[in-house]
């Protein structure tokens, strides 16, 4: 029986299948690096993930450097639903003010509401989702609450409470914050639920270690790639039905918003006659969901492993 001396030609001694270079016994280079980093290598090289991020980015100068883009639309104009050209980009309303220097504020005030919305569902979710996965006594009540909360008919208690309360942005970023945290919390806790029965919790519940430190250290870590994941598609979503409520005029009559421009053209009975005046807000509403989506859709197969191979 003869044995075989150790190849030190190439890059490395081989320790479970994988060499100490950084790659395996069947020869693929394995990425280096913490999870965070590898999920970001991969997730450019996805044209569609890179194309939503750098869309989403667009949005969020516009909204931020709006006072820089465009005057503030206030007033009245001449020019009484004037259709689209170099003088005015997106056309006038039936009041003569710029339709595109209403997109631009209209940027700003939808990304608050939805920004805003779509981090008091996501704390909320979380919290929730993290409590009732890791505390037992409390997961049968909580998930009885939330079930119950997706079955009711969403949009039609949104209209309901929006009315009740009064029009305004804070309204509109609280209504639809407490509609949206069902979910989220649905979609945490079902993570949380594969988590907290692993041996490392187990051990850092054996250790001493508080429920707190737990939930910190380990359970959040653990579900924060899909909370990060459910922070875009909830913000997309809160900015759908920020458009609808302010179509339905529950928005903030003192700012622009897209579903603000498109109520005024309903109202205002321009709808068939000027095209202009509902096709650029529903194109921004648009532009935004599809971009979300796609963006979220990216950093999922990004982090999936299995999508890496």
């Amino acid at each position: 029986m003869t044995t075989t001396p150790a190849d030190t030609s190439g890059g490395g001694t081989s320790v479970g299948g994988t060499t100490a270079g950084g790659a395996t016994a069947g020869g693929t280079p394995s990425a280096p690096g913490p999870p965070g980093v590898r999920t970001w290598r991969e997730f450019r090289r996805s044209p569609i993930g890179v194309g939503s991020l750098a869309v989403l980015l667009l949005l969020a100068v516009v909204a931020l450097a709006a006072p820089l883009i465009a005057a503030f639309p206030r007033g009245y104009g001449e020019a009484v639903l004037a259709p689209p050209s170099t003088t005015h980009w997106f056309g006038t309303d039936d009041l003569g003010r710029d339709l595109f220097a209403q997109v631009v504020w209209g940027t700003r005030v939808s990304l608050t509401v939805g920004l805003g919305a779509s981090l008091l569902a996501i704390v909320a979710g979380a919290l929730i989702g993290m409590a009732a996965a890791y505390f037992p006594r409390i997961d049968t009540a909580v998930g009885l609450v939330v079930d119950l909360s997706l079955s009711l008919p969403i949009l039609p208690l949104m209209i309901l409470v929006a009315a009740l309360a009064g029009p305004g942005m804070g309204t509109l970023v609280v209504v639809i914050a407490a509609f949206s945290w069902p979910e989220v919390a649905r979609v945490v806790r079902s993570q949380a639920l594969s988590v907290v029965r692993l041996p490392y919790m187990d051990a850092a519940r054996v250790i001493g270690g508080s429920h707190g430190w737990i939930i910190r250290r380990h359970l959040l870590p653990a579900v924060a790639p899909v909370v990060a994941v459910s922070v875009v598609l909830t913000a997309s979503r809160a900015v759908l039905t920020e458009a609808s409520l302010s179509f339905l005029g529950l928005g903030d009559p003192d700012s622009w918003s897209w579903g603000t421009i498109l109520h005024n053209a309903q109202r205002s009975g321009s709808l068939a006659s000027a095209w202009w005046t509902t096709l650029f807000p529903s194109l921004a509403i648009l532009t935004l969901v599809v971009a979300a989506t796609l963006a979220s859709f990216a950093y999922n197969d990004a982090r999936n492993p299995r999508m890496r191979k």
